[in-house]
């Protein structure tokens, strides 16, 4: 089952993703973590702590856990 994650902002990154859903108590943890495991960001794997994740985006963790990313955005539309 995926786990949605609403933001109010156009986009979000990788590593405050991570730090939304408790995979990594800190932002710092981001770059040890991707490095180490291999996280799917809509089906390719991704490293970098800053990708920009839109609403729509989907990212998938070691464990199968699944993140779909969900939002309006700054101008109000989904």
């Amino acid at each position: 089952m995926a786990e949605e994650l609403q933001i109010q902002t156009p986009y979000i990154t990788l590593g405050q993703v991570l730090k939304e859903a408790s995979v990594i108590a800190t932002g710092g943890q981001a770059k040890w973590y991707l490095r180490e495991n291999t996280v799917l960001v809509n089906q390719e794997p991704d490293e970098r702590r800053g990708r920009k994740l839109y609403p729509g985006d989907i990212v998938a963790l070691p464990d199968g856990e699944h993140i779909v990313i969900n939002g309006t955005g700054v101008d109000g539309i989904k």
